[in-house]
């Protein structure tokens, strides 16, 4: 390890040590209680215990991965691993789990490692800097070292069966993918994809295999619910609640007029639009993905693969029936590896960085961790685009090609207009409060409970905004870089 990666990991983890106190979600009492169930119950009852609404619901490999941190956690701690310590939020169990959070994302550094020295020879000052892009990334600090998740680990398996593909390791590359399917479900949204290289790779001795070679894709409940995300449905959403507006001259189910999520999780029954079924949200996501398929087996590289299985996912979660969140990471981290391929990679790399890091942040809706998550992702940011922009850009050179250019420019400095206008909505019922405590003494109550009456219409625009906005450039970004992969000659 170079001094320069040594500087990093002392850094990034001393950051990470600051970050203890800081916002937990709901996902640490869920992986306290799993490291519960895991110490104090036998194997066969792991998936059936229900002292806790956090039920273990995680694929086996990440059961045992649980069993193996309930061990430590006894000996720091006995109540962290008592099935009946609910919400217990002792400092030791909260020293202990993130530890574990960020020695487990050691497991990316190292793949990371394996990745990108290879290339120093080839494109030596990019490829440290997106090395370092993914281990600081601001979606893997607000996710799991903030918010709470084991997302470093996951994805470092996920890079060494890419470092392994890379190499031309095929089976222990499938080996590393099927563990890593087996660790979280999520990763079902490329695997299909995933395994279309090594098939190509060993088209002789397989090609019986290939007919029959089954499609997979993940069907459940589709999420719109407390928490915009900014996907291709948001549109859709938006347009149906905008649709409300005439329904006063229409013949319209009143159950249509009242849902569409406020703040509760359900299903969503729209009163103007037709409703999304699985079946709609699959079609379009197999032809888009098909697409990307049909490249991937025209052009069977590395990096074909890369951009492949990046806009393989990116399809699943602009248009899935059930897609967390959080999934943009599946976007952001793998797209990186491709980022310094050309200014027009770059360029598309940048808008969706920067929309996705932006979709997290109402995950983090504290005050205290405002001026984190705005600092941190505005240097790295600052730390990973303006290098690759000296060593990429390169002028427009069409007319068509410059107001894309400058209509690009103007999304992106909207994101911290949008930033702005979201901290002052969200500030906007403390000025109210402030306002109705100096009521005149004879003021009425109708006049007292007009304004509130207003903020609690309002509530949910400041993460309507972000989601949208997001969406734009989520969206934008996927065209993009579909076209850019579609149109390639690697």
């Amino acid at each position: 390890m170079s001094s320069g990666e040594l500087d990093i990991l002392v850094i990034s983890t001393g950051l990470k040590l600051l970050l203890f106190p800081a916002y937990r979600s709901t996902d640490f009492e869920v992986h306290r209680n799993w490291l519960a169930i895991t110490q104090s119950l036998p194997l066969s009852k792991w998936y059936y215990d229900t002292t806790s609404e956090w039920t273990l619901d995680y694929p086996p490999f990440f059961a045992y991965f649980e069993y193996v941190l309930s061990w430590p956690a006894r000996l720091v701690d006995p109540t962290i691993v008592s099935l009946n310590a609910l919400q217990y939020s002792a400092w030791s169990v909260i020293a202990y789990q993130r530890t574990t959070v960020i020695i487990t994302e050691l497991v990316l550094g190292a793949a990371l490692l394996r990745l990108c020295r290879p290339l120093l020879s080839q494109n030596a000052p990019l490829s440290p800097i997106l090395a370092a892009s993914i281990f600081l990334h601001p979606g893997l600090l607000i996710v799991d070292h903030i918010h709470f998740q084991y997302n470093g680990f996951l994805f470092g398996v996920m890079l060494w069966s890419i470092a392994m593909m890379r190499e031309g390791k095929m089976v222990l590359s499938g080996m590393l993918f099927a563990a890593l399917l087996n660790f979280k479900h999520i990763y079902m949204y490329i695997a299909h994809r995933y395994y279309r290289l090594p098939l190509i790779y060993y088209n002789y001795c397989l090609a019986s295999s290939l007919s029959s070679a089954g499609y997979v894709t993940h069907i459940g409940h589709q999420t719109s619910g407390h928490y915009g995300q900014p996907r291709t449905e948001d549109f859709y959403y938006v347009m149906a609640r905008r649709g409300l507006v005439p329904s006063r001259f229409l013949s319209i189910d009143s159950a249509g007029l009242a849902s569409s999520s406020r703040g509760l999780i359900g299903d969503t029954v729209f009163a103007v639009l037709p409703n999304v079924k699985p079946i709609h949200t699959f079609i379009v996501t197999i032809i888009c993905q098909s697409v990307f398929l049909w490249r991937l087996w025209r052009t069977p590289t590395y990096r074909s693969f890369v951009c492949a299985v990046t806009l393989c996912g990116w399809a699943s979660y602009a248009f899935g029936w059930h897609v967390h969140e959080k999934a943009i990471l599946l976007v952001l981290l793998p797209m990186s590896l491709v980022a310094a391929e050309s200014h027009a990679m770059f360029r598309t790399f940048v808008i969706a960085s920067a929309a996705g890091c932006v979709s997290l942040f109402p995950l983090l809706f504290t005050p205290a961790e405002t001026p984190i998550k705005l600092l941190y992702t505005s240097l790295w940011a600052l730390g990973t685009f303006y290098p690759l922009q000296k060593r990429l850009y390169t002028f427009p050179t069409t007319l068509a090609a410059v107001l894309i250019d400058r209509l690009e420019l103007l999304y992106l400095v909207g994101l911290p207009v949008l930033q702005i206008g979201v901290m002052l909505l969200g500030a906007w019922p403390t000025i109210k409060g402030a306002r109705a405590t100096s009521l005149p003494a004879n003021a009425t109550i109708s006049e007292a409970n007009f304004e509130p009456q207003i903020e609690n219409g309002m509530e949910f625009l400041p993460l309507l905004l972000t989601s949208v906005y997001c969406a734009i450039g989520l969206g934008w970004a996927f065209l993009r870089m579909g076209f850019l992969y579609v149109r390639s000659s690697v």
